[in-house]
């Protein structure tokens, strides 16, 4: 077994969301599980591909749990792959839902094609729960700066702009009813974001995921939910995070028709 580290989507190399790629090994869920405990890392296992058409077959495993997708520890398999195999891109596929991924190369970027999925509207969602974000948010007095939007590219994303950055850092929202409500209609939390350059009106945002239930496990980057928020807003996007986990992080996204590209930087830290 070889494990190594990378860290991911920093705004500088060596900075970034730590994620562990792991080559061979045990492929038994509960082995791949204790081991992520173990780390205390999200670890993605990269399964061999069909040789023809796939590349790799990527299996997410949290601490907590097993994910279908996650981009930083993409980013993570496609750095070590490239080291392995060239720069030229690669098509690997998800483990728990067959996902294709197109993976390249732009610079010190490493990229992920993602294709759009659909998503229902954030309005049917809220109005049939009779659910309003400032109830999820708890920010009884918060006044949206535009409307709720729902978009995914790899699970859905409820997406509520805020005025600000101060806005955004003093949300303390309700986790355990996030929790419960995208249990029930099937949206994978809230990002809450707000526009840092207000006089171009696109291009560069800040954003926070709610999606756990314990305020120690939200994300420093959530690539997901770049990609989505670039769909509904139609451009691409520098999208920073992480501020409040002490790792900023900065993820680069473009738009090609219904197709998303969501990177950023991916530095190796070790191998153990």
């Amino acid at each position: 077994m070889q494990v190594h580290e990378f860290v991911c989507f920093g705004e500088q190399p060596g900075e970034g969301n730590p994620a562990l790629v792991v080559v061979g090994g045990n492929g038994n869920p509960g082995w791949r599980r204790a081991l992520a405990r173990e780390r205390n890392l999200t670890c993605v296992f990269l399964d061999p591909g069909d040789g023809l058409d796939t590349a790799a077959v990527l299996d997410f495993v949290y601490p907590h749990m097993r994910s279908p997708l996650c981009l930083h520890a993409t980013l993570a398999a496609a750095q070590l792959l490239f080291e392995r195999h060239g720069t030229q891109p690669l098509r690997v596929k998800t483990a728990m839902h067959g996902q294709p991924l197109l993976l390249a190369r732009d610079g010190d970027n490493v990229f992920v094609r993602l294709a759009r999925q659909e998503a229902p509207r954030a309005e049917t969602l809220l109005d049939i729960h009779g659910l309003l974000p400032e109830r999820l948010l708890a920010a009884p007095d918060l006044a949206l700066a535009s409307a709720p939007r729902v978009a995914s590219v790899g699970s859905p994303k409820l997406l509520l702009e805020v005025a600000d950055v101060d806005t955004l850092y003093g949300l303390a929202p309700d986790l355990a009813l996030i929790h419960v409500w995208g249990k029930e209609v099937g949206v994978n939390g809230c990002y809450v974001w707000c526009r840092t350059d207000k006089n171009s009106g696109e291009g560069e945002v800040e954003g926070r995921n709610f999606n756990h239930l314990e305020p120690g496990l939200e994300d420093s980057a959530t690539g997901v939910a770049a990609g989505a928020l670039t769909l509904a807003l139609g451009h691409g996007l520098v999208v920073r995070q992480g501020r409040a986990t002490g790792r900023h992080c900065l993820i680069r996204t473009a738009l090609d028709a219904n197709t998303v590209l969501v990177g950023g930087l991916a530095t190796r830290v070790a191998s153990a």
